[in-house]
């Protein structure tokens, strides 16, 4: 982490587009916002954040890229996109992997153009923006299987940085403990808890597959409810085993994905942006692979 925090510090002022790698949960909007607040750019624009698995296909080009008054049902007055938005500032693509075929072609042209196109609109606005974009996957892998543009993979990794798991650099969970339970209990208004030798022996054991946001999420349910870490930790892991054990042994992998989705779905809440989100895949293709609801063909 040292080692991609002097890279942050060292391509922050140059005003290139960059690729963030990594694993769900290891942080990288946070290292997008790092990118922006050490540049220039912090001081004359934004930082603007969109995650294109969680906007419906059919919405992302108008979140983008904005939308004149008619350009379509309900559309009753303009709207700026986020990239007249982000102005002077900077653009962050969360699961860049995620984005629709045709729309790689529209923000590659807007990229090289400096200029895109408000859906319905005749004319081209001028855009400034620097844009750092993210991926949980191995976008060359993509590319060779035509599911993702490579002009627009080469546009985009000018600069990349890889953030290491969680699992990866175990050392560094004592200092993430006590940063989050200072943190949080501020944030929760509610006394932090003293955290023993032990209790990180059993942190650091975990393999953490949720990264830096899974921690955060147990010592926030250590904090709310009262209870060692140990015990939340272990009532994350006891929830995990429940949901998988009624899998039989009969079902194809197919069927397992299926319940896997539903359960991701349910745990959102319906909230189908938000499951797409956390399977790490697009709304489109989730709504595609979940079974059909009954009268609803």
């Amino acid at each position: 982490m040292q080692k991609v925090c002097r890279m942050v510090e060292k391509i922050a002022p140059a005003d290139v587009s960059t690729l963030l790698l990594g694993e769900s949960g290891t942080g990288k909007e946070i290292l997008a916002q790092a990118i922006h607040v050490l540049s220039p750019r912090a001081e004359t624009g934004k930082f603007v954040a969109i995650n294109c698995a969680a906007i419906p296909e059919n919405l992302l080009e108008s979140e983008l890229f904005g939308h004149t008054r008619g350009a379509f049902t309900n559309a009753h007055q303009g709207r700026d996109g986020l990239f007249v938005s982000a102005r002077g500032g900077t653009v962050f693509l969360d699961e860049i992997s995620e984005m629709p075929f045709d729309m790689e072609v529209k923000l590659l042209r807007a990229i090289e153009e400096s200029a895109i196109r408000p859906v319905g609109s005749d004319r081209e606005v001028a855009i400034d923006c620097r844009i750092v974009a993210s991926t949980q996957h191995e976008l060359t892998t993509r590319i060779k299987m035509g599911q993702f543009r490579e002009d627009l993979y080469y546009r985009l990794n000018v600069i990349h940085i890889d953030l290491p798991s969680l699992r990866s650099r175990r050392e560094d969970i004592p200092a993430l403990v006590d940063h989050f339970i200072a943190s949080l209990s501020a944030e929760l208004a509610v006394p932090p808890v003293p955290i023993s030798q032990r209790t990180l022996d059993t942190l650091q054991a975990h393999t953490w597959p949720g990264n830096v946001r899974e921690l955060k999420n147990v010592l926030e349910r250590t904090l709310l409810l009262g209870i060692p870490p140990e015990e939340s930790l272990q009532l994350l892991t006891e929830t995990s085993a429940e949901d998988q054990s009624d899998y039989s042994l009969d079902w194809t992998l197919e069927q397992v994905k299926q319940r896997h989705m539903a359960q991701v779905l349910e745990a959102s809440g319906g909230n189908k942006s938000e499951a797409a989100r956390r399977l790490g895949i697009s709304r489109k293709t989730l709504e595609r692979k979940l079974p059909a609801e009954p009268g609803n063909h």
